[in-house]
């Protein structure tokens, strides 16, 4: 039988996050930072730890079946690959910062100024998109210090949190790109290995969707079970279950994360008491 090869950073939160999906997904592996191949157990799946920067290569020369790697990284390599998902997670943004004490007036100002980045590919292109010509120097690592040591007069580079940059006495002035989690594949992937991924992709969208959403469970009178029903969504609709006493009804139904607070005020200012909210492991629509 047919196996995936699943190419993922060899360290650091991306990759520690890439593991917990899989793990989440029910699939058993070895989890070892020594080891640079792991098998899986229970799922046709093999998992390649590597150097990021090299994963689009690997999986664009068929060496890995599939890939995640963040999305600036997968951009910057411009490898012919097929992009199969954005998983969510590693959320951050591709900026150009500037000393702190200087002025900015717009990307225009980069005109004619030295930038620094890990990211010349894209950062050439997002400059040709804004008319602007500046002289982009490519260096790995440490890419904040270059102002202070008179290498540049600007960068471009990863932000989270921007923490980086104040501590380097930078601010952030553009967002070139947003970037996540992608999960991508070589572009002539087998009929056989296609299929594993439709079922690696299937356990996928049920952790991130288990992971948005919420189980509820609620107590009320009768006469508030109609308001309930119209403020709560669900699947398909909410279940109601009559309680021992009587004109008392159980309601549950599951509701989004980020309308999570909204909700359960409207569902007491509604008659809702005996609320509870739950985790959901897997959801399967």
């Amino acid at each position: 039988m047919a196996s995936l090869r699943l190419a993922i950073q060899k360290s650091g939160r991306l990759s520690e996050k890439s593991l917990d999906i899989i793990a989440e997904c029910g699939i058993h592996f070895s989890n070892s930072s020594k080891r640079l191949v792991a098998k899986c157990s229970n799922f046709p799946l093999e998992i390649l730890y590597l150097r990021d920067d090299d994963i689009p290569g690997y999986v664009a020369d068929g060496v890995a079946d599939i890939g995640i790697v963040g999305e600036n990284v997968l951009i910057e390599k411009e490898k012919q690959v097929s992009v199969v998902k954005k998983l969510g997670f590693s959320k951050c943004r591709l900026s150009l910062a500037i000393p702190r004490g200087e002025k900015y007036h717009g990307v225009s100002d980069m005109e004619g100024k030295y930038i620094a980045t890990s990211y010349p590919n894209i950062l050439k292109q997002y400059f040709k998109e804004h008319g602007v010509k500046a002289d982009v120097h490519e260096i790995s690592g440490s890419v904040e210090i270059a102002p202070a040591i008179n290498l540049a007069d600007a960068i471009c580079d990863i932000v989270s949190t921007g923490s980086t940059l104040i501590g380097n006495g930078l601010k952030e002035v553009e967002v070139v790109m947003r970037s996540e989690a992608i999960l991508f594949s070589t572009s002539n992937l087998e009929a056989e290995k296609q299929a594993i991924l439709d079922q690696l992709i299937f356990r996928i969208e049920s952790v991130n969707k288990a992971r948005k959403n919420k189980y509820i469970v609620l107590n009320a009178p009768e006469r508030s079970v109609d308001t309930i029903l119209q403020i709560l969504p669900g699947m398909k609709s909410p279940t109601v279950t009559p309680l021992a006493e009587d004109n008392w009804y159980s309601v549950s139904s599951v509701i989004a994360e980020d309308q999570f607070w909204e909700i359960i005020e409207q569902l007491k200012a509604a008659g809702a008491e005996g609320i509870l909210v739950m985790p959901i492991e897997k959801m399967i629509l």
